[in-house]
């Protein structure tokens, strides 16, 4: 699987782009769009424009999912949740039942199982044996953690599970995150990444050297997209 690399010159528009055309294929193909935002700062802008250019696309057909979140309360302002909320939610149509929220509220391990159950069902509903994202979205830190896959962490390691509780010492403290086997069934992954600190360690992934988390996101059967700005 080779990965594709767009160097952006309009990192928002072009992002916008990328996410209306994979809504109104996956639609078209199957019914459904299947999405998992990305948390952090660089999506907000994405999911505003989103919401406010996306014309006549059915919101009713969106299911949204997320890659990872902090365990604080759904209005903290570090949750990726409210920040999702304050871009998107809010301003889209979305029925409630279509959005799938991680309860960073409670204890770690149980919001974990609670949302790996949840997309077990979901996956169900398919005939799937693991759900399947029609595009997932992903960013990456200075570290080359993406979701909570932080280097050094216990959650590398999974092999099984979809989703983890996965403790972060340079934070002090859990998160909740799509474990490999979940992200890499995906049909499309995509990294939307700005900011000339995080291009030498993309650099060193994609000449396929490294041992950034990053470097392990690799659908199986699917398509990988490093959106550059």
């Amino acid at each position: 699987m080779t990965p594709e690399v767009l160097h952006s010159t309009s990192f928002v528009d072009d992002a916008t782009r990328l996410i209306l055309t994979a809504a109104r294929e996956s639609i078209a193909e199957r019914g459904l769009f299947r999405i998992a935002l990305s948390g952090g700062r660089t999506p907000a802008p994405i999911y505003r424009q989103w919401a406010a250019t996306a014309g006549d696309l059915p919101w009713d057909r969106v299911q949204i999912t997320f890659g990872d979140e902090r365990c604080v309360p759904p209005d903290d302002e570090q949750s990726n949740y409210r920040m999702a909320r304050e871009s998107l939610l809010d301003f889209a149509p979305i029925p409630p039942g279509n959005i799938f929220r991680i309860q960073g509220e409670i204890p770690p391990e149980e919001a974990a199982a609670d949302y790996e159950a949840r997309l077990a069902q979901l996956a169900s509903r398919f005939d799937e044996p693991r759900y399947r994202h029609d595009l997932l979205l992903l960013g990456m830190g200075p570290d080359g953690h993406t979701a909570s896959l932080f280097p050094g962490t216990t959650a590398l390691a999974e092999q099984t599970r979809n989703v983890v509780h996965n403790f972060v010492p340079k934070f002090d403290t859990y998160r909740i995150t799509y474990a490999y086997p979940l992200i890499n069934a995906s049909r499309h992954v995509c990294f939307l990444l700005q900011g000339a600190d995080k291009k030498p360690i993309v650099e060193q992934i994609l000449a396929g050297h490294s041992d950034f988390p990053a470097a392990r996101v690799s659908p199986a059967d699917g398509r990988l997209t490093w959106l550059l700005g």
